[in-house]
């Protein structure tokens, strides 16, 4: 069983620091096209919301202390980052095939302030994750 939690670890923190890492890259960097991480981001955000529902049944099924509690903002931010994502840079993204310059300008930066948000969301997700034990 032991092997099970340590590729489960593994699975979540990969999807995990891939995912807050180029979301605060793209999000940093407005030259950096978001439209090109948008996809892989949400199936790295996907990955990472099923390891972890494995990895708190795992290890804290039945018990909400504090730690639980620290996790759980980090888990609410995560959820929060996700649909900022899907809802301002996928649909953004979506739209912008086939759009003219002036509007494909509005959506880069309608992309780019998704991201900034999702980033900031993820920061917080990230501590919370970072310093749930220590709660």
């Amino acid at each position: 069983m032991q092997f099970v939690y340590i590729v489960t670890i593994g699975l979540h923190v990969m999807a995990g620091v891939f995912w807050a890492g180029t979301t605060i890259a793209v999000a940093r960097d407005p030259g950096i096209r978001a439209e090109h991480f948008i996809r892989p981001q949400l199936g790295a955000s996907g990955l990472a919301f099923l390891t972890g529902i494995l990895l708190w049944y795992f290890f804290h099924d039945g018990a909400f202390g504090s730690m639980e509690k620290v996790l759980a903002l980090g888990i609410l931010t995560a959820l929060i980052a996700a649909g900022v994502q899907g809802a301002l840079v996928a649909s953004a993204s979506r739209r912008l095939a086939g759009a003219d310059a002036a509007t494909q300008t509005q959506l880069r930066a309608k992309m780019t302030r998704g991201e900034r948000i999702a980033g900031g969301l993820l920061v917080i997700t990230v501590f919370c994750m970072a310093t749930a034990k220590l709660f």
